[in-house]
């Protein structure tokens, strides 16, 4: 698989980590006003860490890096309603009248979804792209467990967050079952290196 896409497949749901992190860090879950810039402004070392370890782990180019960047995830914008709506699949669904997405139940509801979902996308990327990197598994799981461990912290700041062995035994049922399944048309050397990711992230979380 090529590059740019692994890439992609991982930049997008940091974004909707670092988007929800902005609104839950908040505790109003109010939208108005709301600033990733301020959110991220003293968290520059977490992020830096973060896409130096995706870095690593996908063997990624300066190229693919940078698009990290151009997404603009990463820069300072607003967080808006139909965007926590992506980010947590609909799964609320949009309430009467719609301008009500951005009522605060709601809003802490899609945050909640969101987290979930996009941290478990997350993993499937970072796992995707150590198997396309050729990294064996106790090679990539510890850096993967690292992102995992920040990639929590800002998609849930505060004392109670999601943990990375929450993550990954959310990825354990949503993914691997449609992987591993005798029908699936997916690699056997892709099968095989999702058991052994599997394995090696639940031993080491």
């Amino acid at each position: 698989m090529q590059a740019e896409p692994l890439g992609r497949a991982i930049f997008a749901p940091l974004g909707g980590i670092v988007e929800i992190g902005a609104v839950r860090s908040t505790g109003t879950w109010q939208l108005a006003g709301l600033s990733v810039g301020d959110f991220l402004a003293p968290r520059q070392e977490d992020l830096r860490r973060l896409l130096e370890g995706v870095r690593v782990v996908g063997r990624f180019s300066v190229e693919v890096m940078a698009i990290a960047d151009e997404l603009g995830y990463f820069a300072d914008h607003e967080v808006s309603a139909a965007s926590l709506l992506l980010w947590s699949r609909g799964i609320t669904g949009v309430p009467q009248p719609p301008e009500r997405l951005a009522a605060p139940e709601p809003v802490r509801r899609m945050c909640r979804i969101g987290a979930d979902l996009q941290l478990t996308r997350l993993l499937h990327g970072l796992v995707d792209a150590a198997l396309a990197a050729g990294s064996e598994p106790g090679e990539g799981t510890a850096g993967i467990a690292e992102i995992l461990r920040v990639a929590c912290g800002l998609a849930e700041p505060g004392r109670e967050r999601i943990t990375p062995a929450d993550v990954h035994r959310m990825w354990r049922v949503a993914h691997l079952p449609g992987i591993l399944h005798p029908a699936s048309d997916a690699p056997e050397w892709g099968k095989t290196g999702c058991r052994a990711y599997d394995a090696e992230l639940e031993r080491l979380l």
